[in-house]
This record gives structure tokens, C-alpha cells and sequence, in this order.
């Protein structure tokens, strides 16, 4: 039996609702929520009910070193990319592999989405939510390809993340956190339920946002 003694969430839901109260201001603004799947999306469902906001999922996914694959050069979304400059790879490869990488990130978005078009984020505020941050990795690159897309305005919104997030902090426009504990070992040891989020979870939430967006 896992230990609840220092969780702080019940499960998904709950974090999503307390993140909710914290960004009011929004309520009912021209703001989008955009939710890291699969275990933001109940995150983001929850702020985009109760604040009447569109929301859609942000796919992104990195560029991988041609000389080592794990080692991330850049990250690419449906509608934008970034790439480091300083590791010798030439132009012809990060556009192959934004190519390859992108369409991919379609055949998955067409699962979630169907055949709809992403919600538009040129000019709007754009609520990023995530279950926890952990590494920060994931949070990082959906960061810089937004920034790519024009976006007015970036808010983080998550429940949990490490109490050294600066980076992170410095890359949003607004950063909410209700929790940061100093040794933040694992983001399911501060929830009571933090079951895997399964693709069909995922597709019914997002079908609930059908007339929202």
C-alpha cells in the first residue's frame, strides 16, 4: 500500500481544480488551454470547464542527435519548431527530421482530434498545464515552440514541480505552482490516484470540450 502520508492531491481532477481557483482571472477571457498528454489532459479539463476556455492538447516531441537520437537538439510541434545551433547538424537534417517528426505528431493528433484543426494560439494567452514537472524537459520544449508560434502570452500552470523550476519560471510569462517541495523524487508520490491516463480517458475529455472550441 503506497504511503498517502505526504501526498498533497487526491488525483487529477482535484489538481486541476485547485489550479483552477488560482487562475480566475481567466474566467471567461479569450485565454486557451493547452494540455500536455496524456496525464495534463485531466489536469486541463478541470481549469477549462471551470473557466470557460477552450481546451486542445500541445503535441510535441524532440530532435534527436543524428550521432545519438536520445540527445535532444530541438523539439517540433504541428505548427512550429525550435533546433539548437551549436551541435553541427546541418540545415538538412532538421528539416528532414521536422518533416518526419511532424507527422507523426498529425497521425497522433488526428487520434485525439480527429479532423479537427488545432485551436489557433497566434495572439492569445495560453495556459500550459501539465500534471507535475519533473525534469522539466517536456515543459521546456512546449514552451519554446509556442514562443515560435506567437503567442501574447504564456501562463504554467501545474500542480507540482521541483522547487528549482528557474528556467522554467524565466521561459512563461506567468508561473503557478501549488506545490514545490525541495526533493521532488517522483510526481506520483504526491497524489493519492495517479492511475496512467489512457488514450480513450483522453479522447472522452477532449470530445466534452466539442462545442468549446
Amino acid at each position: 500500500m503506497r504511503n498517502t502520508m505526504n501526498n498533497v492531491f487526491t488525483n487529477r481532477v482535484q489538481a486541476g481544480l485547485l489550479l483552477a481557483e488560482k487562475l480566475g482571472q481567466y474566467k471567461n477571457s479569450k485565454a486557451i488551454v493547452l494540455a500536455i498528454p496524456r496525464g495534463g489532459i485531466p489536469v486541463g479539463f478541470q481549469i477549462a470547464q471551470k473557466l470557460n476556455l477552450p481546451l486542445d492538447v500541445i503535441l510535441t516531441k524532440k530532435i534527436g542527435h543524428p550521432d545519438n537520437r536520445e540527445f535532444a537538439i530541438g523539439s517540433v510541434s504541428l505548427d512550429s519548431f525550435f533546433a539548437e545551433k551549436n551541435f553541427g547538424v546541418s540545415q538538412e537534417y532538421i528539416n528532414n527530421e521536422v518533416k518526419r517528426i511532424r507527422e507523426l505528431l498529425k497521425q497522433k493528433y488526428i487520434l485525439f482530434r480527429g479532423n479537427r484543426n488545432p485551436v489557433s494560439v497566434i495572439d492569445k494567452t495560453v495556459i500550459l498545464v501539465d500534471d507535475g514537472i519533473a525534469t522539466g524537459n517536456t515543459m521546456r520544449a512546449a514552451i519554446k515552440v509556442l514562443r515560435k508560434s506567437k503567442v501574447a502570452k504564456i501562463v504554467v500552470a501545474v500542480p507540482i514541480a521541483p522547487l528549482q523550476s528557474d528556467e522554467i519560471k524565466f521561459a512563461a510569462d506567468e508561473y503557478i505552482c501549488l506545490k514545490s517541495p525541495a526533493n521532488l523524487l517522483s510526481i506520483g508520490n504526491h497524489y493519492d490516484d495517479f492511475s496512467e491516463v489512457s488514450d480513450e480517458e483522453v479522447l472522452n475529455l477532449l470530445n466534452e470540450t466539442t462545442l468549446k472550441t
